[in-house]
């Protein structure tokens, strides 16, 4: 009898450290994602190649580490990085054991925020009811290797009102240095009215 309860307890014990191993490769995965999308970037070198392409800052700073992995995100012209065109809080999970999830937030008074990404503290005043999550504009990543995501929103998922469009679609992929994403609005003949038409945005970290 003692014999049994001994293999039991090695079996247990063993059934346990597995299941650690994989909870902490899965929070592994996490760090990995969110790590790469943290950081300053810059889509001037393909600007500069290819005139169809504006020169974009993308900047995406980690905010509320006691509540989970949170970005906040700015997008704007290059020259006027000041003033940017888009300020989004990113709320970043895993989905599934396969999948992670990049959920889009905007800013009830994004204009109290913006360069406030220098003071990332600053944000410990912001509360989840400043906030108002974009449904069905999530992204949803799989890992493809070692410092490698790819993904997109679904088809027709996302809303837009902007130039005329119905709806709007992202794709992205992160590397170590570089993200590229391809954001198109379209309108409810599914044709395109706004973003790039021929390839993502090419953004190369800076740091």
């Amino acid at each position: 009898m003692k014999k049994i309860i001994v293999l039991l307890a090695v079996v247990i014990a063993v059934s346990c450290k597995s299941g650690q191993n994989k909870t902490t490769q899965k929070d592994a995965e996490l760090s990995e994602l969110v790590n790469l999308m943290q950081g300053t970037y810059s889509s001037e070198k393909q600007a500069a190649a290819d005139t169809a392409y504006y020169s974009i800052s993308l900047r995406m700073v980690p905010i509320w580490k006691n509540k989970g992995n949170y970005l906040y995100v700015e997008q704007a012209l290059f020259k006027k990085q000041d003033k940017p065109y888009r300020v989004r809080i990113y709320k970043v999970s895993r989905k599934n054991n396969n999948e992670f999830i990049s959920e889009i937030h905007t800013l009830k008074n994004e204009k109290e925020w913006i360069g406030k990404w220098r003071t990332p503290e600053a944000f410990d005043a912001l509360t989840e009811n400043d906030i108002e999550l974009k449904p069905g504009c999530e992204v949803v990543l799989r890992r493809l290797g070692k410092n490698h995501f790819g993904g997109s929103t679904g088809a027709k998922t996302c809303p837009s009102e902007l130039r005329g469009a119905s709806y709007a679609t992202s794709k992205v992929t992160l590397k170590e240095d570089q993200i590229i994403s391809w954001d198109q609005g379209f309108d409810q003949n599914d044709k395109q009215v706004w973003g790039a038409t021929q390839g993502g945005y090419i953004f190369d970290k800076l740091k």
